[in-house]
This record gives C-alpha cells, structure tokens and sequence, in this order.
C-alpha cells in the first residue's frame, strides 16, 4: 500500500480557489468542434481521424510550436489490426445449451487469424487468475488448464476483501494485469472474465457496445504469438456457470481471496465458439510539436493527452452509432491546447516544452507506447511529464485528486503550487479502478519519466462533495465510452481549467529550473531512471 500523503496536503484550504489561470471558455470552445459528429469519435484509422489531425495541426501551427513528427506534426503510428468477421458462442450446463449472443452475454474475440473454434471444451474455474510467489498465490497448481476455457473473476484478491492482502488493498494491483498472461502460458485456450462492476471500474454496457471492435497492437514488424478466445462474459452467465459446478458466487469470491485456493473444474459446464478474424496492417499517427527553450542543452518536460475516442461503431441499434469522446479524451486535448496556448504567449522556459497528442491510448495506450520507444527529444532529459486525461465535466472545485499517491516527491510540489491557487490535493477515491495503469502517463513512468498524474476534484465550491460525486457516479455508469459523452452547452469547465492550471504551473516551475525530479526509492522504476544519470547535468 502506498503511503498516504502527508496530513497537511488533505486539510481544507483555508478559503475558495482562485480563478483559474486558463480560460474554462477556450477549452470548452475546442471541446465542442473535438466531439462534434463531423469528426465522428475520432476513432484511430476510421474517418475521424484525418479530420482531427488537420484540426489539431492547425492549432498548434497557430501556437508557432515546432513539428517533431517524421511528416511535420504527423508521428506515424504503425499498428496491427484484428477485425472479428464471424463469432458464434455456445454455452453447455448440464446438457441444456444456451447460444451468448456477442455484444449481449458475451465481449470476445479471438487474435488466431482465419477460422478457429473449440467444441464443447472444459471449463476451469481460476479465482481471481492472479499468480504472485511472493504471496503464496497460484490458483493453477495441481490442476491442468491445457485445451480448457479459464474463466476468471474480476480484479485481484483483495480489491473486495475489505482489508490488504498483499495486492494494494482496494487499490488495483500490476498483478492483476497479468492473467491473460498466466492463462496463455499454461496452455489454456481461453480466458474468459465474469464482468463485475465495482472491481472492473466500468458497467457491462460498456463492454457489451465495444464488443465488436477491433483489436490493435503496435507492428513492430512481427506478428506477436496467436492466442484464442479472450473476453468477457455478463454477470449472471458467470454465476450460472459456477451454479452448475455447485458453487455460489460470493462463496467463490471469498474462497478465491485466500492463498490456499486452487483452481475448480467446473463439472457439467463446457463451451463451444468459432470465430473468424481477419489481421491487418495499418497506421495512425501522433501530433507532437515543441516550444524551444532558451537553453538547448537544459533537457525538456511534456504534457501529453490521448485525442481518440471511440469512434463511429457502437453496435446497439437504432442507438447513434458516434461515441463522440467530448470528456474522454475531448477535454484533455482541448487542455493541453491550452496549456500550450499559455506557454506560447509568455517568455519561453529554460528548458523546451513538448506537446503531445497520442493516437490509440483506448487501444492499449498505443500512440503513447510508440512514442515512448521513439521520442522526439530524449527521455533521459525529459525532467517531468504531464498527462491531462480528466474522467469528468466539473465546475469550480476545491480540490484535485492525485492518481497513485506515494510515488514521487514532486507530490509535495503538487501540494505547494496547488495551495497557492487555493486547492488542496486529495489521494484518489476510486482506487479499485487501477487508474494509474491505465493512461498514457504510466508508458513514460516505466521508461523512468518522473510525473504526477491528477485530475481536478469532487469537492464542488457549488453543491460539495456530495453533487460531484453524484455526476461522477452517473457519467462512469451511463456515457463512460458510450454515445452519450456527448458535448453539452450547460458545462462549466472551471475544474478543467484549474486543473490545467496546476499543470502549466508546476510544469512551468520545472521548465525554468535546474534540479531533476525524481522517484521514491521504494518504487521499481527508480531504478530505470538512475540508468540515465550521466545524461542530466547539474
């Protein structure tokens, strides 16, 4: 568990903030053109993506920052694509069948090229699929999942187990992360998750509109080793698979939280699927320019921000098809359009300020990875990073939340320069959603980028607490990448633009100073960043 932040960063500011130093009207104005229907949910490799480029282009020619791309602005972005053609699923309990309708009992896919299938395979009941030593934990042992589905639940141990069993506690763990992983290398020929909401982060609607989507991976040149069927099944299907084995649900969950457990094959159920899947090459591109400092050996900082969405292709008509993405990720583009707009205007920094706009972070942060191993201006002089992807529209707000808290002493700069405009920083809420995984800021923190990663607070200077977490609540359950995050007129963007704010501030702070900000030692990637030590000078 990371440590929490020091008591004075959560005692309540002593009056109301500032205004902010961006302009809430600005940012709103670029919001509204990023997720009109003209653009069509700026979908990586779909129609929307050439218009959002050109748009994108344009600003920051107008903002006089300099082209870092292989074709002006443009940062090619070569990607691997698997586009399901044909998908039929058939589920086998206790001799009666019930065929999953994708995109309604069932999100999969599967990444064998051409046609493939399993007919009435096994299916082996994993827990929560998480294999750490260090803990004690491997549900696999002794049982052998070759040629079987592994069906899995949802998040770690210990994210439901109200206390910290070695995994973060509430707070989503790396290990989580690598089930698919541990299934695969099993032999395993499936690995199917139960969708739970609370430790998924997101509803089933979300999941069940991107079912058919296709799935990206970065084209380094080889095609990586094919693995079957992978996805999701709704809830109930998932109990009603562990029902016929004689198993309840929530007795599962507590079972699956203990060291000891083993994997459960799972008597009278098995699965039947063919899918077709055709593999394609293509490219999307990142929009990357940069103010020069004065000093052209001081290194760099960069702001970064995903500008896809999820394009024109939700699958459940007669619903608009346009997941047009105007808070995700509309909001953080037209803030970094800001922040740069700041920078532009005022004398330049010591040390050079990029921009980065990145391809695909809905894809598996794709456009930010590809940077990460083809950066313009060299990271090892890359002093500090800065990620605007904001999970909600708020209003005026008395403070920011801090994304994986305990990291990093740039926290406590986090907490002066924020005071300073009259917020305070808070750790952040909603642990369980593994937030810190899953932006483009972390491809950079693993190269050893030092950053601080916040988004702007629930605690409304209008309404409290209580009105933003309540449109925190009803935008993840019912617009988090759906049709309806959608621009309305009646927004207040004042906490975007505070939180912009922040980071143009402390960002600025850096960019005009000689020290290098670094790690806590207790996290991993200290050690990567102490790689590169002789490329920062004093």
């Amino acid at each position: 568990m990371k440590a929490l932040l020091p008591l004075l960063l959560l005692l309540p500011a002593a009056s109301d903030p500032a205004p902010p130093l961006l302009s809430p009207e600005r940012i709103k104005a670029d919001v509204r053109t990023l997720s009109a229907d003209d653009f069509h949910g700026r979908g990586p490799t779909q129609q929307g993506e050439p218009i959002t480029l050109a748009f994108l282009e344009r600003r920051f020619a107008q903002l006089g920052l300099k082209p870092l791309g292989d074709a002006g602005y443009r940062q090619t972005v070569p990607l691997l694509r698997w586009t399901r053609e044909q998908a039929r699923f058939v589920l086998d309990l206790g001799g009666k069948t019930q065929v999953l309708t994708p995109g309604v009992e069932i999100a999969a896919t599967s990444r064998i090229v051409g046609e493939s299938g399993l007919d009435h395979a096994g299916v082996v009941f994993v827990g929560y699929g998480v294999v750490e030593p260090k803990l004690g934990y491997d549900p696999y042992q002794g049982v052998d999942v070759r040629g079987k589905i592994v069906v899995a639940l949802a998040g770690d141990p210990d994210v439901e187990a109200g206390r910290d069993l070695g995994f973060g506690g509430r707070a989503s763990s790396p290990a989580a992360r690598t089930k698919l992983a541990e299934a695969q290398k099993r032999g395993a020929a499936a690995f199917l998750t139960i969708h739970d909401t609370f430790p998924s982060s997101y509803p089933w609607l979300q999941l069940a509109n991107s079912d058919a989507v296709p799935g990206y991976a970065l084209d380094t040149g080889s095609v990586p080793p094919a693995f079957g069927l992978r996805g999701t099944i709704r809830n109930d299907i998932g109990v009603a698979m562990l029902r016929q084995s004689g198993l309840d649900y929530a007795a599962a969950k507590r079972a699956a939280q203990r060291a000891e457990f083993r994997a459960i094959v799972l008597k009278g159920v098995s699965f039947t699927a063919s899918t077709t899947i055709a593999l394609g090459r293509v490219v999307s591109h990142n929009i990357v320019g940069m103010l020069s400092g004065s000093d052209p050996n001081a290194g760099s900082i960069l702001y970064g921000a995903h500008w896809d969405a999820y394009g024109e292709n939700s699958f459940d008509p007669p619903a608009d098809r346009i997941r047009n993405g105007a808070i995700d990720n509309g909001t953080g583009t037209a803030t970094l359009l800001e922040i740069a707009r700041a920078y532009a205007a005022a004398k330049p920094p010591r040390r050079s300020v990029v921009f980065a706009l990145w391809t695909a972070e809905e894809k598996g942060l794709l456009g930010s990875s590809w940077y990460a191993e083809h950066p313009a201006l060299p990271l090892a002089t890359t002093a500090a990073q800065f990620n605007l992807d904001p999970h909600v529209v708020l209003g005026r707000t008395r403070d920011l939340e801090l994304i994986g808290v305990g990291r990093t002493p740039l926290e406590a700069d986090l907490s002066r320069v924020a005071a300073a405009q009259g917020l305070r920083v808070v750790p952040e809420e909603n642990t369980e959603a593994g937030w810190y995984y899953r932006s483009d800021h972390y491809a950079f923190a693993q190269k050893g980028v030092p950053g601080v990663y916040f988004r702007a607070g629930r605690d409304l200077v209008t309404g409290g607490l209580a009105t933003g977490e309540r449109v925190r609540a009803r935008y993840n359950a019912q617009c988090y990448h759906q049709t309806c995050d959608e621009y309305d007129p009646a927004w207040d963007m004042t906490g975007a633009a505070q939180e912009g704010s922040i980071a143009y501030a402390l960002g600025r702070e850096i960019a005009e100073g000689t020290t290098w900000p670094g790690w806590n030692a207790t996290e991993p990637v200290a050690a990567e960043r102490a790689k590169t030590a002789a490329a920062r000078r004093p």
